[in-house]
């Protein structure tokens, strides 16, 4: 890149109590650019963004903007810089409308002093029509999906004029469609002369819109170079510390009996007449755009949602799931694409969570089997690899990787037949992927029927026996093993089957 350096952070340190977050970390921006910021989940990129963002105030370093030192005092000082920082965890106001959440704290006046709610609706309408969604500005935020929400979040921070846009796994919760929305509007924002902070665990996204990359490990700055100066396995092996042979871990299990068999499964207007089985040992997918309604198949399979019509049927037998009460008991575990907020309880500890759905182990009379239960918790800290310092510690201050890991722990814990898996690796850094995919695998292996959601296509076509592709509501095709590629996944998802698949 040949523009100016708008942002210069020199040697930024960063301690909290007992840890050491950030040690002498450099990262420099330039107008016009796209910089990527790689690390492993506790590695300090959200430190050191929050740092920028006014959140946080460094313990020792220097901030540079324009060539000016900087005091990033508060959340607003940075704002009046014009930095915007769009975080991976939605931060809107659910029951306020996309219009109001665009302009939420800058509200348009008319000359009487009143919200004028025409301009500010026309304005938004305007930058929807820049994106190409489907979408109106009177909808409430809480009726939009998490992948649409997150779409929101970028429009509001476009539509500031920013100088400098930090994007914290953008594409997290995006289709293949809404990520060309996006990198579409990033390329528009270079020509305005941007600097975007991009961080991302999916590095074939960086090698279409990044133009350098620096990459974090432990707290220190490991090197920054031009993207096309690197291959994915060095920012790998960068990232990690070490050298991760094998990414993607599946084996050929053996596949026994249907476990479990959905028969004309409907769910009001969310999806209808939904066929699909699995088999024990066996890793099925579920791909197709965000809103095909993939998650609200499983959520009903759980008795979160409450069907409308069609069976569900457990080994052979047809079961009545209304509640999630009755999944667990019938033997589903149900791990949630938002793990935060609907499969933890963030304010309690590693222990506390770990045990929540196995409390029929610990409980004893009126008691709580304090052995019982840290033995639970220590079998599954160390199968997992999960990093903890106890039992006790906060589940809310652990990485994206290792709060997914325990809420594995969690329903492996009551010894599940058939285990669902919305979005498990989402946010997630390349080694703690790796090793949610040794732990999928190794569940199969021993003739758990696993179901994996995900909007990640190499995720579903290196981990999966089969695929079933859903799209509007329906389910449009399943393909085995032999005939995964990304094509032919979004041919059934869009809608345009081939010939083959007419077959």
């Amino acid at each position: 890149m040949s523009g100016a350096v708008i942002l210069n952070m020199q040697n930024i340190c960063k301690s909290f109590p007992g840890v050491k977050v950030l040690d002498q970390v450099n990262l420099d921006l330039k107008e016009g650019e796209v910089h990527a910021l790689l690390g492993e989940n506790g590695a300090g990129k959200s430190t050191l963004i929050k740092i920028l963002g006014g959140i946080y105030s460094a313990d020792n370093g220097k901030i540079y903007l324009g060539g000016e030192e900087v005091k990033m005092a508060s959340v607003q000082e940075a704002q009046m810089r014009g930095i915007r920082i769009i975080h991976q965890e939605i931060v809107l106001v659910p029951y306020r409308s996309v219009a109001e959440n665009i302009f939420l704290g800058r509200e348009l006046k008319n000359k009487a002093g009143f919200l004028d709610k025409k301009q500010m609706h026309e304005q938004t309408g305007e930058i929807i029509r820049e994106f190409g969604l489907d979408l109106s500005p009177d909808m409430l935020i809480s009726e939009l999906s998490i992948g649409m929400q997150q779409l929101v979040e970028i429009m509001k921070a476009v539509s500031t004029d920013a100088r400098i846009i930090v994007m914290d796994e953008p594409t997290s919760s995006l289709s293949e469609h809404e990520v060309e929305f996006l990198f579409r509007t990033i390329r528009q924002l270079k020509e305005k002369k941007v600097g975007i902070i991009y961080i991302s665990h999916k590095l074939p996204e960086l090698y279409e819109i990044a133009d350098r990359v620096t990459v974090l490990r432990d707290g220190h700055t490991i090197k920054t170079c031009a993207i096309p100066e690197v291959t994915s396995e060095e920012l790998i092996n960068m990232m990690v510390g070490r050298e991760l042979t094998k990414y993607y871990i599946k084996t050929e299990n053996p596949i026994g009996d249907i476990s479990l068999e959905v028969r004309g499964l409907s769910c009001g207007k969310l999806f209808k007449d939904v066929n699909f089985y699995a088999r024990y040992g066996e890793i099925i997918g579920f791909s197709g755009l965000i809103g095909a309604g993939r998650s609200e198949v499983m959520k009903t399979i759980f008795g979160i949602l409450k069907k409308s019509g069609g069976s569900i049927y457990l080994d052979g037998e047809e079961t009545d799931i209304r509640k999630p009460k009755d999944a667990i008991k019938a033997g589903i575990a149900y791990i949630p694409e938002d793990r935060k907020n609907e499969g933890l309880i963030l304010i309690n500890s590693v222990a506390f969570n770990m045990t929540l759905a196995a409390l029929h182990e610990i409980i004893r009379g009126v008691r709580v089997d304090k052995n019982r239960r840290m033995d639970i918790v220590r079998h599954y800290v160390d199968a997992f690899s999960i990093k903890v310092t106890s039992g006790e510690q906060l589940v809310g201050n652990l990485s994206g990787g290792n709060q997914q890991k325990v809420v594995l722990g969690k329903w492996l814990a009551r010894k599940p037949r058939v285990i669902i898996l919305d979005e498990p690796t989402r946010g997630i850094d390349v080694g703690s992927k790796s090793e949610i995919y040794r732990i999928i695998n190794e569940l199969a292996g021993e003739g758990v029927s696993i179901i994996l959601v995900s909007s990640e296509l190499p995720e579903v076509i290196n981990m999966c026996d089969r695929i079933y592709v859903m799209g509007e509501g329906r389910i449009k095709g399943e393909i085995g093993q032999a005939e995964f590629s990304q094509e032919r996944i979004m041919d059934y998802a869009a809608g345009r089957e081939t010939d083959d698949a007419e077959k």
